[in-house]
């Protein structure tokens, strides 16, 4: 089954209408939700409404991947980046931050769907990393005791905080918290505003989902250097202490090539390229390729008392307890929940 479209340049179209042009044509575009309005946010930038602001969190020096676009798995290897031995987002600033204003601590924790108390426990188990791609997020803000919400496209640079299913879930520049965007908004076919940067392409704006929730949290990260030169290892929860050696970039920083594949070569899919986005120009008329019914909301990584999926809870040393912070290990596999699914 397509889907039909039942919005052109935002006005609504009959059913039958949209029936009647696609069988003149011969051919029905799954076109995603193409009103949708999405905000470029660019490296350095903290964007509107912020939460607070943190310097030195962001690189303009990043090489991007050549696996922009699309829909990509948060562990994917290589899709994020990082300077080894070194964190570009103070984790421990932001959870002080928090703590100094209760206001903005409770919209904030209400936004990932954890209790206020939590904040210090769910921070210190998420992973600082760069950005190597447009990447599609809900940005969060803040704005007369409550939080707002936009779309947006956070230039590849800009450093983030993801969680243990490698997903955004905060924004180092501004301590906004993120969320995975709607997953109807078709990227090729929306309109975008704000400031633009020379590598902008609709095409190569790429949304992340979930590790496989099957699979457990991811215990550490396979980045690459900004120069993508070199790769190495960063365990979860850390901060970049504990990096493993350097290592050859990960394969899937070979570019794409044009015409049919060898045979016996992997699919981009395989490959890592990610699902195509309808309403692309880069990529042929067809049926959307809909990844909705095994995709997962927003990972809800700890417990809230108001009916939130919970977390075992974990032995916190006497540092943990009085400075918020983890210290320092990487997490075991099957010390959190599988994502939560929304409907």
């Amino acid at each position: 089954m397509f889907e039909i479209c039942s919005r052109i340049a935002g006005h609504r179209v009959p059913a039958a209408a949209l029936l009647a042009l696609g069988t003149a044509a011969g051919t029905l575009t799954a076109c995603g939700d193409a009103g949708a309005t999405i905000t470029r946010l660019t490296v350095g930038s903290p964007g509107p409404e912020p939460y607070t602001l943190m310097s030195n969190t962001d690189r303009q020096d990043v090489t991007r991947t050549p696996r922009a676009g699309g829909t990509r798995d948060g562990d994917a290897p290589g899709l994020y980046g990082g300077t080894r031995r070194a964190g570009t987002c103070d984790r421990e600033r932001l959870i002080a931050f928090l703590r100094a204003e209760p206001e903005k601590a409770r919209a904030w924790a209400k936004v990932q769907g954890i209790p206020v108390d939590d904040i210090p426990r769910y921070v210190s188990r998420l992973t600082p990393v760069l950005l190597r791609a447009d990447t599609l997020v809900t940005n969060h803000g803040y704005e007369k005791g409550r939080a707002t919400r936009m779309t947006a496209v956070l230039q590849a640079g800009m450093g983030v905080l993801v969680n243990g299913y490698g997903v955004p879930t905060v924004k180092c520049n501004c301590g906004n918290p993120l969320t995975r965007p709607d997953t109807k908004i078709s990227t090729g076919n929306a309109n975008y505003r704000g400031r633009s940067w020379p590598d902008f392409r609709k095409r190569e704006v790429t949304k992340i989902r979930p590790r496989d929730s099957r699979k457990g949290t991811m215990t550490s990260f396979v980045l690459v250097d900004p120069g993508a030169t070199r790769g190495f290892e960063r365990p979860r929860a850390t901060q970049g202490h504990a990096d493993g050696p350097w290592t050859p970039p990960p394969v899937t920083e070979t570019a794409p090539t044009s015409g049919s594949p060898s045979p016996g070569s992997p699919s981009p899919l395989d490959s890592g390229q990610g699902t195509p986005e309808p309403g692309d120009p880069s990529t042929p008329p067809g049926p959307e390729i809909s990844t909705s019914p095994a995709e997962p909301a927003e990972p809800t990584e700890s417990a809230g008392p108001t009916g939130l999926a919970t977390e075992p809870p974990v032995t916190e040393s006497p540092q943990m307890r009085t400075e918020g912070v983890a210290t320092g290990g990487p997490i075991p596999p099957g010390s959190e929940p599988p994502p939560s699914y929304r409907p």
